[in-house]
């Protein structure tokens, strides 16, 4: 039985329009992508919205319908259930490094150090940081500015103080002021 379009729509929203396996977004893929039973049809999974993964067609078809069979069976990590870092790691290379046996199973059975998303994401972290020093350097101009007001306000007190001082020195010395 097919998802109803609205289903789908939740499930897509949910993921903020990005493959919740590898983070790939609609933008970077070009279009929507697929949704996924977790626990695939095959081995009796449902249409329940927590089984539902929005998915990249590369960890779709990565994926497959696979489902641990005996306990003894490696399970993938379940983007719904826990947070990635409790599984990976991402290292300055763009690469993902297991933290756990799901982990290492997850990234291998999905490959998801393909070139293709170590590229993606080593793009993320540059535009991350470009982010990140750009803001700064919005923060410096606004510290900027407000030195070079708090300046002008001082240079305006000290010419006052001048002034000051000259008429006082005019007294002083019995000039007239």
């Amino acid at each position: 039985m097919a998802l109803s379009p609205e289903v789908r729509e939740h499930v897509r929203a949910r993921g903020d329009c990005a493959g919740e396996f590898c983070g790939v977004t609609e933008t970077d893929a070009g279009g929507p992508m697929t949704v996924d039973h977790y626990r695939p049809r095959a081995a009796d999974g449902d249409d329940d919205p927590d089984n539902l993964v929005y998915c990249c067609t590369h960890c779709n078809q990565y994926k497959a319908d696979y489902w641990p069979t005996k306990p003894e069976n490696p399970s993938l990590w379940h983007p719904r259930r826990e947070p990635a870092e409790r599984h990976v790691v991402l290292t300055e290379d763009g690469t993902l490094r297991p933290l756990t046996a799901t982990g290492e199973f997850t990234i291998r059975r999905l490959r998801l150090n393909r070139p293709p998303l170590v590229a993606h994401r080593l793009r993320k972290q540059r535009e991350a940081e470009a982010d990140r020093l750009l803001r700064k350097y919005r923060g410096t101009l606004v510290l900027l500015a407000d030195m070079q007001q708090e300046h002008t306000g001082l240079m305006e007190e000290h010419r006052s103080l001048l002034r000051e001082q000259r008429r006082l020195l005019k007294l002083f010395l019995g000039e007239e002021p």
